[in-house]
């Protein structure tokens, strides 16, 4: 039996005999009318929770649009056209219009990339294009959990706000989406580094909204800053929209959840032995700290001393640098040790790891050097079959084996079976 993954922009093959294959972790097949912009447009004429974004902005005010940056899926150009158009009804000029890349705490874009993300028309256009600067905050306040509200100014100073991004699982805020475009897409490190502090608490776990520490931090936000309008899309497997909600930050965004968890979340009565998974691509496995997510969700898949094999092209090497030093000098105990008294952000992902390699072994197919993927604790292969053959091997012939497409996004949730 012959499948496919995605790898870096291309795919890798490999072939599992049938006796072991236990099953794909793929997205249900959900009907829908339209997708892409058309879907994006029906969601903007039909906001939740709001007006028509139209009738609540007015003719010479300032917006700001904050959308996602380079290492996220979300397909800004195709939804961002119809934002403006909406716009432009209410008179409001290109010249008054921002667009805020949120970095978080991740690198500049290239023009290049802006444009790759953007489209030319929209760059070539009288609108500006900022990348949000975690070292130009204003502080608005402080959430319930000590968070602070650090603001990037030309957010902040804006007269409306609007808020995009894509809705997917994140494995300590529940989902994406919603005002996380806020926090931490234009936040301090300081405000970053605190809310993400609360992934060690009780609740912050993937697919958990209500009791989740980092979610409420992140929903707060609005509490403090006027939030006007959200666009927010979810994604299927070949990265096309095929929903779009559309309004209140809050609202909206929880209707595209529920719209996930009807595509992505995955009831499975059995633990494999052995996973294989692609975070989904380019620009998902663009380097190990964005790979990690899909490593994450696949820790549900796997049984207790099973092996995961992580198809991850990781190109751009680590991808941030507090998660490089502890991947690279500490040991998997020693991350999670500090991460309790001394939460860094960076470090929380390297924790998270150490957390996966305490239940079981990651082998490792990507474009990185054997000896540093070695240092990691991974163990490295030059192709999909050489770790499956090895892991068979390690694990005996019988070995039960599950295949997760879309790891970034798949959401395995483990019910036992009823007698």
């Amino acid at each position: 039996m012959k499948y496919k993954l995605k790898y870096g922009k291309g795919e890798v093959e490999f072939e599992i005999d049938e006796k072991n294959y236990m099953g794909q972790l793929l997205p249900k097949e959900i009907e829908y009318d339209l997708k892409g912009e058309e879907e994006v447009e029906r969601a903007i004429n039909n906001p939740i929770g709001t007006a028509r974004l139209k009738d609540i902005v007015k003719e010479g005010e300032k917006i700001a649009i904050v959308t996602s940056d380079i290492t996220r899926p979300m397909p800004s150009k195709i939804a961002l056209p119809p934002l403006i158009r909406e716009l432009k009804k209410a008179n409001i000029k290109e010249e008054n219009i921002t667009i805020v890349l949120a970095l978080g705490s991740h690198r500049e874009h290239t023009e290049e990339e802006k444009i790759s993300l953007l489209g030319e028309k929209i760059y070539e256009s009288n609108i500006q294009i900022l990348d949000s600067n975690m070292n130009e905050c204003i502080n608005l306040g402080k959430c319930k959990n000590k968070t602070p509200v650090d603001i990037f100014r030309p957010v902040a100073e804006a007269d409306r706000i609007i808020c995009m991004g894509n809705i997917e699982y994140h494995y300590f805020a529940g989902y994406s989406g919603g005002a996380k475009a806020l926090m931490p897409g234009v936040s301090s490190h300081e405000a970053i580094q605190v809310n993400h502090s609360n992934m060690v608490k009780g609740g912050a776990f993937a697919g958990n909204i209500e009791t989740n520490p980092v979610r409420q931090d992140i929903d707060q936000v609005g509490e403090f800053i006027k939030i006007d309008f959200i666009i927010n899309v979810v994604l299927n497997s070949k990265k096309e929209i095929v929903k779009a909600v559309a309004g209140h930050y809050i609202k909206a965004h929880r209707e595209g959840c529920k719209y996930l968890d009807e595509m992505y979340g995955i009831q499975i009565e059995d633990r494999a032995d052995i996973v294989i998974v692609s975070p989904g691509g380019f620009p998902k496995d663009i380097n190990i700290y964005q790979s990690q997510k899909g490593l994450d969700n696949a820790k549900h898949a796997v049984r207790d001393g099973g092996i995961i094999i992580l198809v991850a092209s990781a190109k751009e090497r680590f991808g941030e640098k507090t998660f490089e030093e502890w991947m690279l000098t500490k040991t998997p105990q020693e991350m999670i040790e500090e991460i309790k008294k001394n939460f860094r952000l960076g470090g929380h992902k390297a924790a998270a790891i150490a957390m996966i390699l305490q239940k079981a072994k990651i082998y490792m197919v990507s474009d990185l050097e054997d000896e540093l993927v070695t240092r990691i604790n991974f163990k490295p292969f030059r192709s999909v079959q050489a770790a499956l053959d090895s892991a068979i091997n390690e694990l005996g012939e019988d070995s039960k084996i599950m295949i997760m497409p879309t790891a970034g996004s798949t959401l395995p949730r483990y019910v036992k079976k009823t007698v």
